[in-house]
This record gives structure tokens, C-alpha cells and sequence, in this order.
């Protein structure tokens, strides 16, 4: 089964490093701008996981996972947090809007593939 990811960054070059990292890693790959983009891709996309950045513009990543876990459907969807912040209080704050994980950008491929595999596997 290929795992398929919707990954939301404001970033063309974040997006374009994901998408090539996660196609070589055999996912299936869906990107958005921001989080309201990630929220309109998100019901045709139905990913196995999101990877959501926090600071963008629109709707940020707090909102977005606040609202992904608002929709009954989506609540046990693993999101993890891929970002340049690192401070303890935005991950208390990302874990209680209901992120499964937080990875601190610039990533390294093989951990953020481990990542993935281990919180989709939760799902399985």
C-alpha cells in the first residue's frame, strides 16, 4: 500500500524539497500553500498523514489542525509539524490542537520517512 501525504507549506522550494523527498520515498504526494489551502485539498486529497507547517499566511498550522481534528472524519489522521520553531511552549500549544509529532526544519529525509511510517502505522 502506498502511503499518501498532504504536506502544507508556504514555501515553494520547502514544497518542491518534500515532494521530491517523499516521492522517492514511494509516497504519493499532494501539496497546499497554507493551511486554508490544505483545508480545500484536504477532502480529495485523503492522505494517510499531513506534514503542516505553523507560520503561514491565511490560516496557520495551530488553525489548520485545529480544524482538521474539529471534523470527525479527520481525528485520528496523524499531523506532523514540520517547522523551523523549536520552543517548547508552540509545541505544548501544537500538541494540544492535536499534532501527532514535530519535526524541526531543515529536515533530514531519513528521519522524516521514519516519521511518517511510524504514525501511519499507528493508523493501520
Amino acid at each position: 500500500m502506498t502511503l499518501k501525504i498532504l504536506a502544507v507549506d508556504d514555501s515553494f522550494t520547502m514544497r518542491g524539497l518534500l515532494e521530491q523527498a517523499l516521492h522517492e520515498a514511494g509516497f504519493d504526494v499532494d501539496l497546499a500553500e497554507d493551511g486554508q489551502h490544505g483545508l480545500e485539498r484536504l477532502p480529495e486529497s485523503d492522505p494517510d498523514v499531513v506534514i503542516t507547517d505553523i507560520n503561514m499566511p491565511r490560516l496557520d498550522g495551530f488553525g489548520f489542525i485545529e480544524a482538521v481534528r474539529a471534523d470527525r472524519r479527520h481525528r485520528g489522521l496523524p499531523i506532523l509539524v514540520l517547522t523551523t520553531e523549536s520552543a517548547e511552549t508552540l509545541k505544548d500549544r501544537a500538541r494540544k490542537a492535536g499534532a501527532t509529532g514535530w519535526i524541526v526544519k531543515p529536515f533530514d529525509e531519513e528521519k522524516l520517512v521514519d516519521a511518517i511510517r511510524r504514525v501511519a502505522a499507528r493508523e493501520i
